[in-house]
């Protein structure tokens, strides 16, 4: 009887780390790696008091592993990445401009506001892409709020629904409590913030120019938990969110040849600390298994420019 259960438990683990939608499998050292990784993630599940999501993909082979990846989480800030593609969306399509002005007004400003808070309402002007920009970087709400109400929010869920994701919603503006309180959030599960990313990595939804200033506005430097353990010279173009209870961090690793996506989102956390603490670590466990990856070859041999080992 307790073969049967190790085994069983054996299947789980390896389920969970094979590809999805169709993909080759990987070499078997590798298959080793990623279970490693997946026991990894999942004793980090065990030891936290919360519910965690993740999905992981390797973007040089479309390889995944999940966890929970199909539950839906609230997305708190990191809903600004659907948000932001629509805007650059909509500048690709000639019907809003980078440079397109806005002259903050005392109505626009809500909790969370940052460095909106600190401006001159009716005075200051600031360019479109100036907006997005502090949607991203410093998570400024009253910025978010009026990126929301220049590309629409019904247009968000519908680009959304244009690459199949149901689950993903832009339901309300930020810190708006009225609705948050009726049940009205802005939600998301692992594998489709995941599958945007990879959308907008493709070029499924913009052209290469706009895809690489995509990228480079979501690159900005920001306090998150997926770069917590990484190299600081390292590019990752990612979007944290925090609420009460709430802990995520979604984005994309440009680790050498073997770029990934990794999304962690965690939810009814009795420590919100413990849920940036969990991405944090399995963001740094995600991390060395493809810096190996990237610069080993398909043997598991590393050589630096430095190496003068014997034969």
């Amino acid at each position: 009887m307790k073969l049967h259960l190790v085994c069983a438990a054996a299947f789980v683990c390896f389920v969970a780390a094979t590809p999805s939608h169709g993909q080759s499998s990987v070499p078997p050292k590798e298959q080793l790696l990623w279970q490693k990784l997946d026991a990894s993630i999942h004793e980090v599940d065990q030891h936290l008091d919360g519910v965690l999501g993740v999905a992981i993909l390797d973007l040089s082979n479309e390889h995944t592993l999940l966890l929970n990846a199909d539950e839906v989480f609230p997305t708190a800030s990191s809903i600004k990445i659907a948000i932001l593609a629509e805007f650059y969306r909509q500048v690709q399509q000639g019907k809003l401009r980078f440079t397109d002005s806005y002259t903050l007004q005392s109505s626009d400003l809500v909790g969370g506001s940052g460095i909106a808070g600190a401006l001159t309402p009716g005075v200051t002007k600031l360019t479109l892409r100036d907006v997005a920009a502090l949607m991203i970087s410093v998570s400024d709400n009253s910025a978010t709020n009026v990126m929301i109400g220049r590309v629409g929010m019904d247009n968000v869920d519908a680009l959304l629904d244009s690459l199949g994701l149901k689950q993903t919603r832009l339901n309300r503006k930020m810190m708006d409590i009225k609705a948050a309180g009726e049940g009205r959030e802005n939600l998301a599960s692992p594998r489709e913030m995941m599958l945007l990313l990879e959308a907008l990595y493709r070029g499924k939804i913009l052209n290469k120019q706009y895809t690489e200033d995509y990228f480079s506005l979501l690159s900005i430097h920001k306090e998150s938990y997926i770069p917590r353990e990484l190299p600081e010279d390292l590019r990752i173009a990612n979007k944290p969110g925090e609420l009460e209870g709430v802990r995520n961090d979604c984005g994309i690793v440009f680790t050498g040849t073997r770029p990934y996506i990794i999304c962690v989102m965690s939810t009814y956390l009795r420590h919100e600390r413990d849920g940036g603490d969990a991405i944090a670590r399995i963001s740094g466990e995600t991390y060395r298994l493809f810096d190996r990856l990237s610069r080993a070859s398909t043997y598991g041999r590393v050589v630096s420019p430095h190496d003068s080992s014997p034969p």
